[in-house]
């Protein structure tokens, strides 16, 4: 995902730039913000990709030594937890976002809701590449190896 680019590379120039700036004798407070947006963003949209590409939320190794019926109830059931994660971070994380209008970041006094808004979004994108994952693996078979 570019947005994962994006965030890693932005993260990285704001703690440059925070940090030559506080040398400097002169900080710009606001980023301090800008870091933690690209950092919450980039952890999420991280989330995201890896469950796109099929990375760390399931458990490989041992679906891989199965076959026939049994290697596709664990598939299945792999993808139902993650989907249940999934469903709770867009239900969860949208009430958090919610109620994050009734606090302000300082010293831009923006809602904490800009933060709390990678959340359910990355909810529902874990959502969507799971369902992907089950309609390809229905229709075509599980892959016996994560795809790279």
């Amino acid at each position: 995902m570019i947005l994962c680019g994006i965030a890693i590379a932005g993260f990285t120039v704001t703690v440059v730039c925070d940090i030559a700036t506080r040398t400097l004798g002169r900080p710009w407070l606001w980023l301090q913000e800008a870091t933690m947006t690209f950092f919450i963003y980039g952890v999420f949209a991280g989330t995201a990709a890896a469950t796109r590409r099929n990375d760390h939320l399931y458990l490989a190794v041992l679906a891989e030594s199965m076959s026939g019926r049994k290697r596709l109830a664990f598939e299945i059931f792999n993808r139902a937890v993650v989907l249940v994660v999934a469903f709770c971070m867009s239900w969860y994380g949208y009430l958090n976002f919610l109620d994050g209008f009734k606090s302000l970041r300082m010293p831009s006094m923006t809602p904490l809701a800009s933060l709390y808004a990678a959340i359910p979004l990355c909810g529902v994108l874990v959502a969507l590449f799971t369902v992907e994952q089950l309609v390809n693996g229905w229709k075509n078979g599980f892959p016996e190896k994560p795809a790279p």
